[in-house]
């Protein structure tokens, strides 16, 4: 009990002596002479500087080359963009069609039946066998087009 009464007498004179010290700042402050100003040209002296800019041309601004459709594809693989699709990187990403992985037609997709499609797709895919996919062999692995409906008119 002590202890906390002498600790909080000592926290107010602490905090009487802060506020005593911010007054007394302020006080100073307020009596300062105010900055000196530098006196100024005429009007008539200072003009603003021109410049003529009709016959200026900057350069050209950089254009945005638009992917196609298959290196858009290509590039939802490639994770760390070296232009190879590694083994790893094809697994990683392939997690839709499950019920066309589906070879037991029990309504449930074990690791092994998708493992065992992606893996015979990626090998099937890499043509030179060195277990890494080229743009032109990630290619071969595009999903075919899907016929549009004819028109019902």
């Amino acid at each position: 009990m002590r202890n906390g009464l002498l600790g909080a007498f000592c926290a107010l004179i602490l905090a009487g002596i802060g506020f005593f010290w911010w007054q007394g700042r302020a006080e100073v402050e307020r009596g300062a002479p105010p900055p000196l100003v530098e006196p100024t040209e005429s009007a008539d002296d200072s003009q603003l500087p021109s410049a003529d800019a009709t016959n200026l041309r900057g350069p050209e601004p950089p254009e945005a080359t638009e992917l196609t459709r298959e290196q858009r594809r290509f590039f939802r693989y490639d994770r760390n963009r070296d232009w190879k699709i590694s083994r790893t990187e094809m697994l990683s990403s392939r997690t839709d069609a499950f019920r066309k992985l589906d070879k037991d037609g029990n309504n449930l997709l074990t690791f092994e039946e998708w493992a065992v499609a992606t893996v015979d797709k990626f090998e099937g895919a890499d043509a030179d066998g060195n277990l890494s996919l080229t743009p032109a062999e990630f290619a071969t692995t595009a999903p075919k087009p899907k016929p549009k409906p004819a028109c019902r008119c």
